[in-house]
């Protein structure tokens, strides 16, 4: 089994702006205010409006972009055809990510406990996201993360520029950012908090 790669601006930068239930021209709008302030990768849900044509847009711009909430592989499919280069759940299913892993295709399953988790990541995920962080918050990370250092954690719910740096610093290698950062009227707000996530970032020490 060969574990689909995430994107390196993923993985190098630690986190992606997940942006849900705009139509595609404000979408885009938002991606590229985030990617002013340093969060150069997208993750647009599929159950926003036309959320494919977003991804293509993205993706025919030579942006890095996944597809978020998907949940089936009909939507996965449709994700990676319009250009989609990873995929995010916020459940473990073994149909997506047995398609996505035979097809090379990184997936990020969710899942809360060390059985879920360790399940997802035996079915080979890229990384599992541990959805809603807020619950258990980076305690719960660096619970996991004792018994499971193996796996790969991204951490989606209720993260700021004021935790992200806690939930790093207890194991997790990536953070998903939605509504924080992304829904403001003011472009100028996503892009200010953009650069204030990469701040806090620059200051973690793992």
């Amino acid at each position: 089994m060969t574990r689909g790669q995430l994107p390196e601006r993923l993985t190098s930068s630690r986190v992606v702006a997940v942006i849900r239930g705009f139509d595609p021209n404000r979408a885009v709008d938002v991606a590229h205010a985030a990617s002013a302030g340093g969060v150069t990768v997208s993750e647009i849900t599929m159950d926003s409006p036309n959320a494919t044509r977003t991804i293509e847009t993205l993706s025919l711009q030579g942006r890095d972009v996944g597809a978020g909430t998907v949940l089936s592989v009909e939507q996965a499919e449709a994700a990676v055809d319009a250009g989609a280069h990873f995929l995010v759940s916020p459940h473990t299913d073994p149909r997506i990510v047995v398609w996505a892993v035979e097809r090379g295709v990184p997936m990020v399953p969710g899942g809360f406990s060390p059985t879920e988790i360790m399940a997802a990541w035996n079915l080979g995920a890229s990384a599992v996201k541990v959805f809603p962080a807020s619950v258990g918050g980076p305690a719960l990370v660096r619970a996991i993360k004792a018994p499971l250092a193996v796996v790969t954690l991204m951490v989606t719910g209720g993260i700021d520029a004021e935790n992200i740096g806690a939930y790093m610093s207890a194991g997790a290698s990536i953070a998903g950012i939605g509504g924080w950062l992304v829904d403001h009227e003011d472009l100028g707000v996503v892009q200010q908090r953009a650069s204030a996530l990469v701040s806090a970032l620059d200051e973690v020490d793992v």
